[in-house]
């Protein structure tokens, strides 16, 4: 026995076939990028580089900022202290799980600032093509703004204005490299949560430039 189709049977059909094709398609299309999963900056990325080396740069702030905070009387500069403390601790934490999220170590056998390889010129920092990052570290292989350990020491000892003018000394250059490392962040990154938190570590630390400047100028 055949089945006889009207016109508009059979344009239903085709329709509803077409539909069909389509919502295969979609379905492989999205099984596809399930299975795929997310992608993530890989262990040599700037991405990567960066949020292990502002770990570093940012515990040596809130290591200093709670020093100074213990030894020091005036309100205001344990405020701008705590504060610093507190802001970098959280932005450490941020990089932190991130490299956790990445699957990625949290150190490398990469060199210091590798991955600021060819980002230009950032304040101080001039990270041009053929650079080697390893010519921006200092002596004893810190990197540019961190203070060193007899700086630290002095900082541990010193009381009243004699360890706010150098707590105010050392963080702002430790503030400026930070800013630097934050340029070339926000120049190479490829994810947008580096380069935003770049931006964001950019904009917080200048301003706190110039706040620690107009303290360091009052003394």
């Amino acid at each position: 026995m055949t089945l006889s189709l009207s016109g508009w049977q059979k344009r239903v059909l085709v329709i509803l076939a077409a539909i069909a094709v389509v919502a295969l398609f979609a379905l492989a299309f999205t099984a596809g990028r399930v299975s795929a999963g997310p992608s993530y900056p890989d262990a040599d990325s700037a991405d990567a580089g960066f949020a292990r080396d502002m770990q570093v740069h940012h515990n040596q702030a809130v290591e200093m900022s709670m020093i100074v905070r213990d030894n020091v009387e005036d309100e205001t500069l344990r405020a701008v202290a705590y504060d610093i403390a507190l802001t970098q601790q959280q932005q450490a934490g941020q990089m932190y799980a991130w490299l956790e999220e990445w699957g990625l170590p949290q150190s490398d056998a990469q060199p210091r600032m590798e991955w600021m390889a060819g980002s230009g010129d950032h304040g101080g920092m001039d990270m041009g093509s053929g650079t080697d990052a390893g010519s921006m570290l200092m002596p004893d292989g810190l990197m540019p703004g961190m203070a060193t350990g007899a700086q630290l020491d002095e900082l541990r000892a010193a009381r009243g204005e004699d360890a706010e003018r150098l707590y105010l000394t050392l963080m702002i250059n430790h503030h400026e490299a930070g800013v630097d490392m934050a340029a070339a962040g926000a120049e190479l990154a490829e994810t947008e949560q580096v380069r935003t938190l770049s931006t964001k570590i950019q904009s917080g630390q200048q301003a706190e430039i110039t706040l620690m400047q107009t303290m360091l100028d009052a003394l």
